[in-house]
């Protein structure tokens, strides 16, 4: 297939450097325009960023003149990996001028008829695209967080119930940003705050996984459409801890049937979804895998499983308060970030919805 040309906003931050990082060579879409602050605006990539990522700059995006952040882009799908402080506004100008919006901010998240997708929970909400009244579209991706969380959470919503869950993250320090937390602050620390984060946490898993419901008109054609979020609590508290890449999660369920040890671990062995089933290139074989060692998941052993998108979960056990309590293993600035953004790309252009 001949490669789709792609924009990135917020080039020059961590996100948007992984987000060149990951499509360098991509078998769907080729880079071809990066936007960026009006610092950067006119300058060579390479001399308008300061690259971190361990892979070397390609020369071919090295070279790229940085566009201001205005509709002016050739290629009509935009990955955003903006800032939520000027995100939102900006995000709304590409799509209603009829470019297809795939962003990590928080800014729309929670828009009535935009999409908050995990390929393998939620891909259904996409249809929500059919209602938007933009001439595009703005898809969301969810919270670093929330996206390891959600995927342990949707096997056992879906077999056996939820009615409570506790998570306590220890995040790491990329998900700051760059430069992110300085180091007086963070070396020999944990911090026991990241603004907004607790709310994404509590709130974000209940719109993934909630029910999507379209009202159609007389002629037929979609005309309205919303997701009913779900009833269960979530309650979060967030710890930033001096680990580079990888956020753990603490979690305890309270279910609404009882399963054994076993059968918690099958469901999450066996899950797989519509992005397995299209074998779509940056889907993990296997979204979820389980470990029996007493010690696992660690960020530094699993945090890169399946290319940095599948989710490690480990020490699943009753809980004396809840009923089980387990641990999760993330990627944050690959799953929970630029790759999980890709992904919903991908499943977008297998799915046809660029064709909207």
């Amino acid at each position: 297939m001949n490669k789709i040309t792609v924009g990135i906003l917020g080039a020059t931050g961590s996100v948007g450097q992984r987000f060149i990082e990951l499509l360098s060579n991509h078998p769907y879409f080729e880079v071809a325009e990066l936007g960026a602050s009006g610092r950067s605006a006119g300058k060579k990539y390479s001399e308008a960023v300061n690259w971190i990522m361990q892979t070397p700059l390609p020369t071919e995006y090295g070279n790229l003149v940085v566009k201001e952040c205005i509709p002016n882009f050739n290629s009509k799908i935009i990955f955003s990996g903006l800032d939520a402080s000027v995100a939102g506004e900006i995000e709304t100008q590409f799509a209603e001028s009829g470019y297809f919006v795939i962003s990590n901010a928080r800014n729309h998240r929670f828009d009535i008829d935009v999409p908050l997708i995990i390929p393998e929970i939620n891909y259904d909400h996409l249809e929500l695209l059919h209602v938007q009244k933009y001439k595009g579209g703005i898809i969301t991706n969810p919270n670093c967080s929330t996206i390891g969380l959600a995927m342990a959470l949707k096997p056992l919503y879906d077999n056996f119930g939820l009615e409570a869950v506790n998570v306590v993250t220890m995040q790491a320090i990329s998900g700051a940003g760059y430069p992110g937390v300085a180091s007086l602050d963070i070396l020999d620390n944990v911090i026991p705050y990241i603004g907004g984060e607790e709310e994404k946490l509590e709130t974000e898993p209940t719109k993934i996984l909630g029910k999507l419901h379209l009202s159609k008109t007389d002629s037929d054609k979609t005309n309205t459409g919303e997701i009913e979020l779900t009833n269960f609590k979530i309650s979060a508290q967030c710890n930033r801890v001096p680990v580079i890449d990888g956020h753990t999660e603490s979690v305890q369920v309270k279910l609404k049937s009882k399963p054994t040890l076993e059968e918690i671990k099958k469901v999450w062995r066996e899950f797989k979804s519509l992005p397995q089933k299209l074998n779509l290139p940056s889907a993990p074989i296997k979204p979820i895998h389980y470990y029996e060692e007493d010690n696992y998941p660690q960020a530094k052993i699993h945090r890169n499983l399946e290319n940095g998108m599948g989710v490690a979960i480990g020490r699943l056990r009753e809980c004396a308060l809840f009923d089980y309590k387990f641990t999760i293993l993330s990627h944050n600035t690959i799953r929970g970030a630029a790759g999980g953004t890709i992904l919903i790309a991908e499943l977008m252009q297998a799915k046809g919805y660029f064709t909207k």
